[in-house]
């Protein structure tokens, strides 16, 4: 992980059925922070197999929002997060470009 936090804005949006414009309420927009540089990591998974592209996306900063989650909230209420941080740490690592040979 890089040295210095990041914040990123993530921005959910409906696709509608024929790419029309949406109706009503048509995004939410988040900020979380993270110490990764997303961008870099995206690209460098471009290779993870049976994954589409919007696929790889999402497992790579969903896995990077979950960790991040965990890691500002290790005692959540009901153990809600109880078991997540050794496999998470796990995939972490498998989708760490610099794990690559």
């Amino acid at each position: 992980m890089a040295s210095s936090p990041q914040r990123y804005r993530i921005t959910v949006t409906p696709v509608e059925n024929g790419g029309l414009p949406c109706q009503g309420r048509c995004a939410i927009e988040f900020e979380q922070p993270c110490c990764d540089d997303w961008m870099r990591v995206i690209e460098s998974n471009q290779r993870l197999p049976g994954l589409s592209a919007d696929e790889r996306t999402a497992l790579v900063i969903g896995a990077r929002l979950l960790d991040g989650i965990v890691r500002r909230h290790p005692a959540v209420a009901d153990g809600l997060l109880d078991g997540l941080p050794a496999p998470l740490s796990r995939l972490l690592a498998r989708l760490d470009p610099r794990e690559e040979s």
